[in-house]
């Protein structure tokens, strides 16, 4: 089978999900993507594929789930 490849990647103030080259989605955190990855990806198991998952580490000046702090 082939492989799933999913990323959580930045979307101006937030986060959305790469998948076969397109970035949907928007979410508030890095967590709320990753799982909205999980359940996409629970999908691709069942179909026999190979998955990968990929979601960035912390920038600089940025929380661990990557929301930004507006006060």
């Amino acid at each position: 089978m082939s492989l799933a490849a999913y990323a959580v990647k930045r979307v101006r103030d937030g986060w959305g999900v790469e998948h076969d080259g397109r970035i949907e989605g928007s979410y508030l955190s890095k967590e709320s993507a990753f799982e909205a990855i999980a359940m996409a990806a629970s999908n691709s198991i069942k179909d026999g594929h190979e998955i990968r998952i990929s979601v960035p580490g912390r920038e600089a000046q940025e929380s661990a789930l990557g929301v930004v702090d507006e006060r």
